[in-house]
């Protein structure tokens, strides 16, 4: 039952539908309980002198054989009439049933068990169409051995109705009258109660865009804390978001700064008056790194955007680890003979056991690609030591854990920096190897989609220099490791 119908839910209508609905529906169970309540109160007092008139009529009623019976004479029956609108009628049988005087259809009594001379016996029913409460008597007869005889007292019962209609008029009309009061004072307490909901609502509302300041949960009732406390969080959330994001486009500005500073630098070069064929030919060279360097920043950007963009919206099905990595690694073997690396693949084959995981297989991919474009670019290739560069899937079909390791035999990260290469173009200082520093951050996202954990290691403890080794653990059913 829906007191407040809405187009949308309001916590005021649902609270106010929750009080009075109840309130309403026991609105007739408080009648049909006082209409009980007073036929009891009004039967006892009659019932009481009912009992009390055929116990002084048993004192006067003589039952001897052969003796005149007793007759109430019309005298008696207006002492014995509680009401005016009400009739009295009584019954005069002897042991074996006869009628000896009084009305013959005064209802009977329940003989199913053997009357108690002496005890008076209450029963209802009907007399001439009219409903009687009845009050019997057994009496003694002259000898032991005789069967007692029965005298009844019936009378009908408007005035027990004249009664518990006034008791109930008097409990229920103040109820109606109190109604109206009692909605309307629960109407008042919960405009009240949701005051400090508004209250929070004209806050927010008269805050600046800018101001995500936490709101003040101490001003707030108790029930309101939880959600205050949630927004606070959100907010939180909300301004090292905003923070992250204007760090990064900073960072990108920065970063593209540079290259396109060299694309106008050497176009101005090139254009200079004077400038002969292989200075012409060297600007171009260097025009066409710097936009090769610009488009490879855009294209990370473009890619950690689409990985922190996708969230929960990550398409999953079942992916072949195996498969995607050697995909990886023969796409980037032309790059790698072209900087004179050895580049290859020890691992489980595609299509092993074990190897299998529920991911998005585009991030899977871009995810494997960054980790060997970084070691790539940040492991150098000398004639007496060439670079090695090692890509491995081991599977686990029992504990359902999948690893995925790349390692070179490059100079190593050192511990201390070992967290921050993961922030967005952070670059291991010393290190002059071309790159954007968004291949890490990449790549820590996408596993964190996959719930996946990322471990840094020496490749080769003891050696000089160590190398590095990326370790990331996966799930094969797509949970997060404890």
């Amino acid at each position: 039952m829906k007191l407040f119908q809405r187009a949308q839910r309001s916590l005021f209508g649902e609270i106010l539908d929750w009080m009075l609905t109840p309130l309403l529906l026991l609105v007739p169970v408080s009648i049909g309980v006082t209409w009980l309540v007073a036929q009891g109160i009004a039967n006892a007092p009659f019932d009481r002198a009912l009992e009390y008139n055929v116990r002084a009529l048993a004192k006067v009623v003589d039952v001897t054989p052969g003796r005149e019976p007793f007759v109430l004479p019309p005298s008696a029956h207006e002492i014995l009439r509680a009401h005016d609108a009400d009739h009295i009628y009584f019954q005069l049988r002897n042991g074996d049933g006869q009628l000896l005087a009084g009305d013959r259809d005064v209802p009977q009594p329940n003989t199913d068990d053997v009357p108690t001379p002496g005890v008076v016996y209450l029963h209802t029913g009907d007399l001439h169409g009219q409903p009687v409460r009845v009050a019997s008597l057994w009496i003694a007869g002259p000898t032991p051995e005789s069967p007692p005889a029965l005298l009844q007292l019936a009378e009908t019962r408007e005035k027990q109705s004249v009664l518990a209609g006034e008791i109930i008029k008097g409990v229920l009309l103040p109820q109606f009258a109190i109604l109206p009061l009692a909605v309307l004072l629960i109407w008042l307490a919960l405009v009240r109660g949701i005051k400090p909901l508004s209250v929070i609502e004209a806050r927010i509302r008269e805050r600046r865009p800018g101001d995500l300041s936490p709101l003040d949960e101490s001003l707030v009732p108790l029930e309101v804390v939880p959600l205050v406390l949630s927004v606070n969080d959100l907010l939180s959330k909300l301004n090292d978001s905003i923070g992250t994001q204007k760090r990064f486009l900073a960072d990108a500005a920065h970063q593209l700064k540079t290259p396109l500073a060299g694309l106008r630098m050497q176009a101005d070069l090139a254009q200079r008056e004077g400038a002969n064929a292989d200075e012409l030919k060297q600007s171009l060279k260097q025009i066409g790194r710097a936009s090769v360097r610009a488009t490879h920043t855009v294209n990370q950007l473009l890619s950690l955007a689409r990985a922190e963009g996708s969230g929960a919206a990550v398409a999953r099905q079942p992916c072949d680890l195996a498969k995607l990595t050697i995909e990886v690694v023969r796409e980037a073997v032309p790059r790698a003979i072209e900087k004179r690396i050895d580049l290859g693949y020890d691992g489980a084959e595609a299509g092993a056991p074990g190897v299998q995981l529920e991911g998005n297989a585009t991030l899977l991919k871009e995810l494997v690609r960054n980790l060997v474009d970084n070691a790539i670019n940040y492991t150098p290739s000398m004639p007496g030591r060439p670079g090695v560069i090692t890509a491995r899937v081991l599977g686990d079909p029992f504990g359902r854990i999948i690893v995925l390791q790349v390692e070179d035999n490059g100079p190593g990260i050192p511990e201390h920096e070992r967290e921050l290469v993961f922030e967005p173009f952070y670059r291991v200082l010393g290190n002059e190897a071309d790159g954007s520093g968004l291949g890490l951050p990449i790549v820590r996202e996408i596993a964190r989609q996959h719930h996946a954990t990322v471990e840094l290691e020496d490749a080769h403890p003891g050696q000089h220099p160590p190398g590095i080794r990326f370790s990331l653990r996966f799930d094969a059913n797509g949970r997060e490791e404890t």
